[in-house]
């Protein structure tokens, strides 16, 4: 495993972590303890130290399973993202959350799903313009800051040219972006990444496998079931996304390499980028996503890379 700074945080992190929306039921598959045990045991011996997840992963449902686990663990040993600003009733049903008593309430009963006393990063989660600019939101969060309840604060922006908001991070606390940013959606190298490297923000890149579609198991007319997000892509939208994969490759994918872990390190390479955090449903999968990390793409000269 590679280890990158996280911007100005100054926290050093895995270039491969783990995202867990998957763990809160909406991927086609509901998890036991056990299994979330198995990966996060996995992650941690090939070097994953960086953990991502959200108050409406289910109802505080992921960070209960990551709590559990960490409440077993050495919790000084993981970097634990998670995010606020939404309240999960049922699978894809959510309503928004921004006023700062709101997420002051979140904030508590995450640290309590979590079994800890601190986040390392908490970032606001893919809201508007609008939510974003209240400064009693930010006030509160700077004193929450203060106490200890917070290590860092982030920004996961919902939209990944969302510039607005990557723009002002350093001036509302903020020391890392979360971006969609994959092989098929590049629109962060626009204008998002430059305004990280001006800030030294940490970026992590979120579906870098593009919702799987980049992992090389799904052919054109691939069809998914009720309870996964992918079922409510558009069928032709997800088409054209499969049709692109293959075109990519028998283009640029290196003969013999597995797409997957070429996906992830070809974000990797991208100066801006500090670490991926690809969903992951099983130890075996730990252990691909992890490999990317050794792949030739992935730059030693990192301007990022810990020393």
């Amino acid at each position: 495993m590679k280890y990158r700074k996280l911007g100005k945080s100054g926290l050093d992190v895995s270039v491969v972590g783990v995202g867990t929306w998957q763990f809160g039921g909406e991927w086609g598959m509901d998890f036991s303890q056990k299994e979330v045990d198995a990966i996060l045991t996995k992650a941690k011996e090939v070097g994953i130290n960086l953990i991502d997840t959200a108050e409406c992963y289910g109802d505080h449902l992921s960070e209960k399973f990551i709590g559990n686990y960490l409440s077993n663990d050495k919790r000084e040993d993981w970097i634990v993202a998670t995010k606020f600003g939404h309240h999960f009733h049922n699978n894809f049903d959510r309503t928004n959350h921004w006023a700062a008593e709101e997420v002051l309430s979140q904030l508590d009963a995450s640290l309590t799903s979590l079994k800890t006393d601190y986040i390392d990063l908490y970032q606001f989660h893919s809201g508007s313009d609008d939510y974003f600019n209240n400064d009693d939101l930010w006030t509160m969060l700077d004193k929450q800051v203060a106490a200890g309840k917070i290590r860092h604060l982030g920004i996961s922006i919902g939209s990944n040219e969302n510039v607005y908001q990557t723009d002002k991070a350093t001036e509302v606390g903020a020391s890392a972006i979360q971006v969609v940013y994959n092989r098929l959606d590049k629109k962060p190298e626009k204008k998002v990444f430059p305004s990280c490297e001006k800030q030294d923000l940490g970026v992590l890149a979120r579906v870098p496998l593009a919702s799987g579609y980049l992992s090389g198991k799904y052919k054109p007319g691939a069809v998914f079931v009720e309870n996964d997000v992918r079922n409510r892509h558009e069928k032709a939208e997800v088409d054209e996304k499969l049709k692109l994969v293959e075109e990519i490759r028998s283009n640029e994918v290196p003969e013999g390499v597995n797409m997957a872990q070429w996906a992830l390190a070809w974000c990797l390479q991208h100066p801006a980028v500090t670490s991926v955090i690809p969903g992951c449903k099983n130890e075996e999968q730990v252990v691909l996503n992890a490999s990317a990390a050794q792949l030739d793409l992935v730059k030693e000269d990192h301007p990022q890379a810990v020393k």
